[in-house]
């Protein structure tokens, strides 16, 4: 880019001006009719920013993460400005990483619960990508199929013991002067 101030010199014309010439910004009189007229310029995909972006997407099976930690796959069907999206035959993934079950569990577990059509508010995707069709199938690398009643009940203990943990750390650093989330603040 440029950097241009107020005291530079405005730009020539694009088409020379003269006696008998039309003005500026016009194109000379050979070009009115006897030439093809102008193409309507393509912009690439980077260049659409947000929900525009999704347009690429629509009708392909995506993998969707969300803010509260919730894994969905699903067709991606419809979107809007706001980047809301609509999922046909989606699936939430539940993982469970190894030694959540004992500490000699070297490999993970992870269950599918079918969800159906999900709506998706915008606000709440964290990260989404295309799946690749042809590993769709192959479980992810680490991971087991496990029963979806052991995996959500694993992943509720998980959830807890992380809770406690993290419960016992804001105390402890609030003892040495920090706050930790929502602390500080009156609720009225």
């Amino acid at each position: 880019m440029e950097h241009l101030s107020i005291n530079d010199q405005p730009p020539p014309p694009p088409f020379p001006q003269g006696p008998g010439q039309p003005g500026p910004g016009m194109p000379p009189p050979g070009l009115l009719g006897g030439g093809r007229p102008p193409q309507p310029q393509q912009l690439p995909a980077q260049m659409f920013t947000t929900a525009a972006q999704l347009l690429d997407l629509t009708d392909k099976k995506l993998m969707v993460a969300l803010r509260d930690g919730r894994k969905l796959t699903g067709i991606l069907r419809s979107w809007d400005q706001f980047a809301n999206l609509v999922l046909q035959q989606t699936k939430e993934r539940i993982f469970v990483p190894p030694g959540t079950q004992s500490p000699a569990q070297t490999r993970g577990l992870y269950a599918d619960v079918d969800r159906g059509l999900f709506v998706v508010r915008g606000e709440n995707v964290l990260l989404m990508g295309e799946i690749d069709l042809d590993r769709d199938d192959d479980p992810p690398p680490g991971y087991d199929l496990a029963d979806l009643e052991l995996v959500q009940t694993l992943a509720k203990q998980k959830k807890a013991e992380d809770k406690a943990k993290e419960k016992r750390k804001v105390k402890k650093l609030s003892t040495i002067g920090f706050e930790g989330e929502n602390v500080g603040e009156a609720l009225l």
